[in-house]
């Protein structure tokens, strides 16, 4: 077989282990995909949470340059008391504390830290099923990702919400792990 045969074999493989687009979405251009999944992603709030925040006059806004990077890996955590009885954010609203401990909100940049790697089953799996990184037997999601609420997207609006978020420029932001409730009272105590 002839080095350029060997290619097309390649590609003809790659292409068919991709997961086809949902009926719609694959009716779109790509730019339409993005332009939907943009709007999408701006009603269904997610910067809320995913992008961190900067303070203007009018309050916290969308840091630009960190667009739904998540929770920044080097912001200190402040320490939280009273979390069996409130939920609290921290000030850039992308670290949450409550009776499940202390969450941070995902990196959905595609960055290896964000959805780098994720293919689309996978980001349906997270969404749907409510599962960490859309992995099978994964730790659920925290709260207060609305996951229960946002599984009621269709296929194609949760693949226009995915082809814009691997379209954004990624951002190296590892995102700190859970901390448990047992582990948050021991961490308050040293502080």
């Amino acid at each position: 077989m002839k080095p350029y045969h060997l290619i097309i074999v390649a590609l003809a493989v790659l292409t068919a282990c991709q997961p086809p687009a949902p009926e719609e979405a694959a009716q779109l251009s790509k730019e339409e995909l993005i332009k939907r999944g943009q709007y999408l992603t701006t009603i269904g709030a997610c910067h809320d949470c995913h992008s961190p925040k900067i303070m203007t006059p009018q309050g916290p806004e969308p840091d630009p340059a960190r667009l739904l990077s998540g929770h920044p890996k080097n912001d200190p955590v402040p320490v939280a008391r009273g979390q069996e009885d409130w939920i609290l954010f921290s000030q850039d609203l992308t670290a949450f504390v409550g009776p499940w401990g202390l969450s941070f909100s995902a990196n959905l940049t595609p960055d290896d830290t964000g959805i780098g790697a994720w293919d689309f089953e996978q980001f349906k799996r997270a969404i749907r099923k409510g599962k960490y990184k859309g992995l099978e037997g994964s730790r659920d999601l925290l709260p207060p990702m609305p996951w229960q609420m946002y599984r009621n997207f269709t296929d194609d609006d949760l693949f226009a919400v995915f082809t814009y978020l691997k379209s954004l420029p990624p951002i190296d932001n590892l995102v700190p792990a859970p901390v448990a409730p047992a582990d948050m009272q021991a961490m308050n105590r040293s502080k």
